[in-house]
């Protein structure tokens, strides 16, 4: 059945709230979990789940995130299977994409070629685990023309996504982009229905759909809000939801189900990665019957040295992740997560951070609550997240707190 399918992946959003972040690479090559990309968590689980078709369509700042596909994620060709990046091109106009629908319009020549029975338009920039291959077993067992991933979100937070209204056969009877007034799931007060931003097509009402869309002069081209919404309208109840608490992982924890994260924020971000941090995670990257792949470097293992407890000379790490080539040395690091190639001088403390690959942290200094983006050197005594109104002066700050200090930042 996956050789009837072709995946695209968008990755091309400019990622504005998780600025400064995104500022010189794309939402999804941000690091995320040590020593992975948001992307790979996508790519995983389709090729777990046997999909080995997949075009990623790029367009902001796409530089970092095109060298880590093409270095790290190589599928066979010469046996059909591929992941190939696919950069806005302007084949259809002097202009690049519009919005998400756009994006798949302007490569309707990928799909053309293919000639795909159905089509996995899928976001590439959210944290979870799914076996797609159920998904699409949901969608041709009901003949759908369009399926719907779902998760129930808390109405406070329902206005940033997509929100759905179903009928007892799991059908489709409404769509709302963003509403400023979320309707309910029947029965579950408190709860509205959201749109994970992953779609199962039927590939010729795909194909009709972005056509249609893009000769509308007044469409945002946005999948959920124009696509999702007219298909709705239009197709004689074959919109259907997919349960994705329903979704089961081989290895997987029944704490585990229903995991999924969009980390759009600074904020969601840090949250997601201290889910990391716990002894028992909430979502746990250890699952060898669910490899997460990614691309590898030749580093060295991590390294701890120093044990002089009396001086406070001692390199530890508790409830952290600490990636390959990371130097410990006489540092204390506590529910964190360090990138490859961080270096940890004597004496200093880190919370509750995340480290990007190459930060030195100079003695004494102490680190709280804080992102510190790749390529930083943090000089001895320095003190982050402790004032948060100094802090403010120099760097970025969330409205949870979070210091996030820039790629390459100079003290």
């Amino acid at each position: 059945m996956q050789e009837d399918v072709l995946v695209m992946v968008l990755a091309g959003g400019e990622g504005r709230r998780l600025r400064p972040l995104t500022h010189d690479r794309a939402k999804p090559a941000v690091p995320f979990g040590g020593r992975y990309r948001i992307i790979d968590f996508v790519l995983s689980n389709f090729v777990n789940s046997g999909f080995l078709r997949i075009n990623v369509i790029t367009q902001y700042m796409s530089d970092s995130l095109n060298r880590h596909i093409s270095r790290g994620w190589h599928l066979p060709y010469t046996v059909g299977q591929f992941i190939d990046v696919v950069p806005a091109q302007q084949r259809t106009g002097k202009h690049w994409y519009r919005g998400s629908a756009d994006a798949i319009f302007q490569n309707l020549n990928l799909i053309d070629d293919l000639s795909p029975k159905h089509i996995a338009v899928f976001g590439g920039d959210h944290i979870y685990k799914m076996d797609v291959r159920q998904m699409l077993d949901f969608h041709v067992e009901r003949d759908a023309i369009l399926t719907i991933a779902a998760i129930p979100v808390p109405i406070a937070e329902a206005n940033q996504f997509g929100i759905m209204e179903v009928d007892a056969q799991g059908r489709v009877i409404g769509f709302e982009e963003k509403p400023s007034v979320p309707k309910e799931i029947p029965g579950r007060p408190g709860w509205a229905l959201a749109s994970m931003g992953n779609y199962f097509f039927r590939g010729d009402a795909l194909v009709e759909q972005v056509t249609r869309d893009a000769l509308d002069s007044h469409s945002a081209h946005d999948f959920g809000k124009d696509i999702l919404t007219g298909i709705v309208a239009s197709s004689n109840n074959s919109v259907y939801v997919y349960d994705f608490s329903t979704n089961r992982v081989p290895g997987q924890p029944e704490s585990e189900r229903g995991y999924w994260r969009d980390v759009g924020s600074i904020d969601a971000y840090w949250r997601a990665t201290m889910d990391l941090t716990a002894i028992v995670p909430e979502f746990d990257l250890y699952n060898h019957r669910w490899p997460l792949r990614t691309q590898y470097a030749h580093l060295p293992p991590a390294k701890f040295v120093h044990d002089d407890p009396e001086s406070g000379r001692t390199g530890t790490a508790v409830n952290s992740i600490v990636s390959e080539g990371c130097v410990v040395s006489g540092g204390v690091i506590r529910s964190s997560i360090l990138c490859p190639q961080v270096r940890i001088n004597s004496y200093s403390v880190v919370e509750e951070s995340v480290l990007f690959e190459r930060v030195d942290v100079g003695r004494r200094a102490k680190i709280r609550r804080a992102i510190i983006d790749k390529g930083v050197s943090i000089p001895p005594n320095t003190v982050i997240g402790y004032d948060l109104e100094a802090d403010r002066e120099r760097f970025y700050v969330s409205d949870d707190g979070v210091v996030v200090v820039p790629k390459g930042y100079e003290f």
